[in-house]
C-alpha cells in the first residue's frame, strides 16, 4: 500500500459523522483522555484558504507513544509539537491542504538506546479527493500525496499520521553513541 492508500485507508477510517468547525481554531491536546477529536471540512478549508493549528504533547499521540524515549528521570514524550493545516491549492487550481509541524520528540536510539532529541520541521501538501475514484486518477496523475476527504477529517490524527511518515525507521545519533550515553549519565 503507497501512502496515498495509506491516508485513503486512513480517512475512511475515521468518516463517522462528526461535528464540523475548527476551522479557525487552535487547540491544546496534551493528554491521551483528554484528547477531543478536532475535524474540520477540507474542502471548506482548502476553499477559504483557512488554517487548522494546535500544540501536542507526543505522548498524547497513540500510535507514537511506542517510538517515544522513555528514561528513569524523564517523562515519556517529552517534546513539543506545533502544527497547522491551511487550505490552499496547488498550481492547477486542485483543492489542497498543507500540514505543517514543528518541534522535537525525544525518540530511542536503536544503536545505544539512549535518548535522542529529533528536531522536526515539515511541511507537506496533500490532495483533496471527493471519492475513491478521483484518488485513484490524482494519484496516478500527481507526485503529491491524496487526501480521502469525503468526510470531515481528524486533523490532530493528519497531524500524527504526518509525524509518523517524517520518523526515521530506525532512529540513531548521527555521532558515535558513547557521546550521547555521557549525556544520559548526567
Amino acid at each position: 500500500m503507497g501512502i496515498s492508500g495509506y491516508y485513503a485507508w486512513f480517512a475512511a477510517r475515521r468518516s463517522e459523522p462528526a461535528a464540523v468547525g475548527l476551522a479557525r481554531g487552535v487547540g491544546d491536546v496534551s493528554e491521551r483522555t483528554s484528547r477531543q477529536e478536532h475535524r474540520f471540512d477540507a474542502f471548506r478549508l482548502s476553499a477559504s484558504h483557512g488554517e487548522v493549528a494546535g500544540t501536542l504533547a507526543p505522548a498524547a499521540l497513540e500510535r507514537l507513544d511506542d517510538r517515544l524515549y522513555e528514561g528513569e528521570d524523564e517523562e515519556a514524550g517529552d517534546g513539543r509539537i506545533d502544527w497547522s493545516i491551511r487550505g490552499a491549492a496547488d498550481n492547477l487550481g486542485r483543492p489542497a491542504l498543507t500540514v505543517s509541524i514543528e518541534g522535537s520528540l525525544a525518540l530511542q536510539c536503536q544503536r545505544c538506546l539512549g535518548r535522542l532529541d529529533l528536531p522536526l520541521s515539515q511541511a507537506t501538501t496533500v490532495l483533496l479527493a471527493r471519492n475513491d475514484a478521483e484518488l485513484v486518477q490524482l494519484d496516478e496523475a500527481s507526485e503529491q500525496e491524496v487526501v480521502l476527504a469525503n468526510a470531515p477529517l481528524d486533523a490532530v490524527a493528519l497531524v500524527e499520521d504526518e509525524l509518523l511518515l517524517t520518523l526515521p525507521f530506525a532512529p540513531r545519533h548521527e555521532d558515535d553513541c558513547a557521546e550521547a550515553d555521557a549525556a544520559n549519565e548526567r
